[in-house]
């Protein structure tokens, strides 16, 4: 399951970059992604969930990470972007997945997709964010 959800996370960061530059809804998106071995293997399930949670709570996820990015979320590589946002998503509405799990993924998908050392922003800003979500801090 865990390889399936990788795969799911990966696909999912694709599709939201996709989402994000072309404003597609989620089904047309889906249907356009490359079906190769990455995406035939995924958790179908997960990734739908991934992807419907993300777009539909963007604007809520954004105002949970804003605080933690220290500089306009704008000015931030739009793949980057489509992890934090999915990362963010999991630590808020997938409590059973562990924090470090959350975090270990976003940072080995920001080493595939981000930028030159983009991983090591992505891992203080959900670190200090999955901190503040999981204790409570957070609505």
């Amino acid at each position: 399951m865990a390889g399936s959800r990788r795969l799911a996370r990966r696909n999912a960061v694709q599709a939201l970059y996709q989402w994000e530059l072309t404003g597609q809804a989620a089904p047309d998106i889906e249907a356009s992604l490359p079906k190769d071995d990455s995406f035939n293997r995924a958790d179908r399930d997960y990734f739908r969930a991934l992807v419907a949670g993300v777009t539909a709570q963007c604007e809520k996820l954004d105002a949970q990470l804003a605080p933690h990015l220290q500089r306009d979320a704008k000015l931030i590589d739009p793949t980057t972007r489509a992890i934090l946002r999915l990362a963010a998503y999991e630590l808020s509405a997938r409590p059973e997945v562990p924090m470090a799990t959350v975090i270990n993924e976003a940072v080995e998908l920001s080493k595939l997709f981000g930028e030159d050392k983009g991983f090591q922003f992505v891992n203080g800003v959900l670190d200090e964010l999955g901190r503040e979500m999981r204790s409570g801090g957070a609505d």
